[in-house]
C-alpha cells in the first residue's frame, strides 16, 4: 500500500454516533496526519502504522463542553485546569462562559487559549469585570459595569476565539438594578451578531432592600422578548428560583414559545441542577439542545488559592453532595437517568454544541478531512444511584466513562483527578 493510503491510527470495532454525519453504527475510524480520513467499516489492519481496539466502546466526534470555567488563577477558585476538564476528562473542545471580558481576553487568549492542549473558546463577559468571584462582589455587574462599545469591538476583533456573549438574569440583580444589564447584554450580541447565553436562577443574595418589588417568576417573561434566534437560555432545571419552573411547580409557558422561534437551552449542569425540576421540565417536553457541565473550583475538590474567601453560599450543601468528582461524560449519564436516550444526548455535546458556536462542520463531527477530534467511551452497564444538591436520587442502569479522546490525533488518556468512579449500587 502507498504512502499515501496509510493511515496512521485506526480505532477499530467500536460503535461510532456521529449525528452530523448522519453515521449510527459498527465502523472503524481511520486518521492521517491529525485528520479524519475515512469512517467506514472494516478497514484494512494494514492500512494503519497503529490499531487501538475499541470492540464494545462508543466512538463519538470530539466532545464539546458549552460551558466551562477555566480562566484559571484570575477568576480566583472559580476557574479550573482547561486540560484537567478537557482531554484528560475526553472533552476536546470547551467553551469558557464568562471567563474573560473585554479587558482580560488578551490573557485569556495568550494564558489558557494558546497554552491548553484543548480546544478552547469563549463567551465574552457582558461585564467588564468577567467572571472574577462575583456572587460575593454583586456590585460589580451592575449597568455601571457595562461599556457596551469596548465589549462589541474585542468581540468582533477576536471572532477566531469568542462565539457568543454571556450574561445573567436573576433575582439578585433585577432587585439592584431591574432589566437594565440584560437589556445591554442583548444589544452586545445584536451588534456583534454573536449569540447571549443567559444565566436564569437566583445566583446573588437579595439587597437589604429586599425584592424592590421584582418577582422572580416574571423575569423569564421579560427577558425573553429581547432575545434572539440562536440566543441560549442557561440553567432551565435549576433549583434555585428563577429558572424554567416557577414557584408552582409548572413548567413557564413561555419556554416553548421561545424554543419554536429558535431560542436554545442548556443544561448547565453544575451545582445548580435539580434531577426533581428537570423530570418536570422533560415531561413538559423540553429537550435541551445542549449539555454544558459548569464545572468550577467550588463544585471540584480545588484548593482555595492563598487569600481567597473561605465559604460559599453552596458549601453547607455541597455541590453533587457525594459526587464532588464530575465530569461532562458523567452529565451525560445525569440526562440518560432522567430518560433520554444516547442517541438524543450525543447531539447535545457534538452537533448541536458546533451549531451553537457557529462552527458545524468544524468541529463535533467526524466528517472526512476535519481534525481528529475523537471521544472514545464506555458504557458500564449496572445500577447506579446519581444524587444531586437537593439530595435527590435517581438510578441510572448505564453508566458512560471516558476512556480517552484524540485531538487532533493525538492521543489522551482518561486521567483527570475529578472523573468519578463507576460503583455500582
Amino acid at each position: 500500500m502507498s504512502v499515501s493510503t496509510t493511515f496512521d491510527l485506526l480505532l477499530r470495532g467500536g460503535r461510532v454516533i456521529d449525528p452530523a454525519s448522519g453515521i449510527d453504527g459498527m465502523k472503524d475510524v481511520a486518521v492521517r496526519n491529525g485528520k479524519v480520513a475515512a469512517v467506514q467499516a472494516d478497514i484494512l489492519p494494514t492500512s494503519a502504522k497503529e490499531i487501538v481496539d475499541v470492540t464494545g466502546q462508543i466512538v463519538l466526534p470530539g466532545l464539546i463542553d458549552t460551558h466551562a470555567h477555566i480562566y484559571q488563577y484570575v477568576t480566583g477558585r472559580f476557574g479550573v485546569n482547561a486540560d484537567m476538564v478537557g482531554v484528560q476528562s475526553g472533552v476536546t473542545t470547551l467553551v469558557d462562559q464568562g471567563g474573560p471580558s473585554c479587558m482580560t481576553l488578551p490573557g485569556f487568549r495568550h494564558f489558557i487559549a494558546e497554552k491548553a492542549q484543548s480546544r478552547t473558546y469563549a463567551f465574552l463577559s457582558a461585564y467588564l469585570v468577567g467572571g472574577l468571584e462575583g456572587h460575593y462582589y454583586p456590585n460589580l455587574y451592575s449597568p455601571d459595569g457595562v461599556d457596551i462599545d469596548a465589549t462589541v469591538k474585542a468581540a468582533t476583533a477576536n471572532r477566531d476565539l469568542v462565539r457568543g456573549i454571556k450574561a445573567h438574569a436573576e433575582i439578585g440583580g433585577f432587585a439592584r438594578w431591574g432589566i437594565r444589564v440584560i437589556e445591554m447584554a442583548a444589544e452586545i450580541g445584536r451588534r456583534a451578531d454573536l449569540p447571549v447565553y443567559v444565566h436564569f436562577g437566583q445566583l446573588w443574595g437579595l439587597p437589604e432592600s429586599g425584592t424592590n418589588g421584582e418577582d422572580v417568576d416574571t423575569i423569564l417573561t421579560r427577558v425573553i422578548p429581547l432575545l434572539r434566534s440562536g440566543d441560549v437560555l442557561a440553567h432551565p432545571f435549576t433549583r434555585h428560583p428563577g429558572g424554567f419552573v416557577n414557584r408552582e411547580g409548572e413548567v413557564h409557558p413561555v419556554i416553548q414559545a421561545a424554543l419554536d422561534r429558535g431560542l436554545r437551552v442548556d443544561v448547565g449542569h453544575g451545582s445548580h441542577f435539580s434531577y426533581r425540576l428537570a423530570r418536570k421540565a422533560i415531561a413538559a417536553g423540553i429537550i435541551p439542545t445542549t449539555l454544558g457541565a459548569d464545572i468550577h473550583g467550588y463544585n471540584t475538590h480545588v484548593p482555595a488559592p492563598a487569600g481567597t474567601p473561605d465559604e460559599h453560599a453552596d458549601d453547607e450543601n455541597h455541590p453533587f453532595a457525594s459526587q464532588a468528582k464530575f465530569s461532562l461524560v458523567q452529565a451525560m449519564s445525569s440526562m440518560m437517568a432522567l430518560g433520554l436516550t444516547l442517541e438524543q444526548v450525543v447531539p447535545m455535546v457534538t452537533s448541536h454544541a458546533a451549531e451553537m458556536l457557529g462552527l458545524s462542520g468544524t468541529i463535533g463531527t467526524l466528517r472526512h478531512g476535519v481534525d481528529a477530534d475523537v471521544t472514545v467511551l464506555a458504557q458500564k452497564p449496572g445500577r447506579y444511584i446519581l444524587r444531586d444538591n437537593e439530595k435527590t436520587e435517581v438510578v441510572a442502569d448505564h453508566l458512560l466513562q471516558p476512556a480517552f479522546c484524540l485531538r487532533a490525533g493525538v492521543r489522551h488518556n482518561a486521567v483527570a483527578p475529578i472523573l468519578p468512579q463507576a460503583v455500582a449500587a
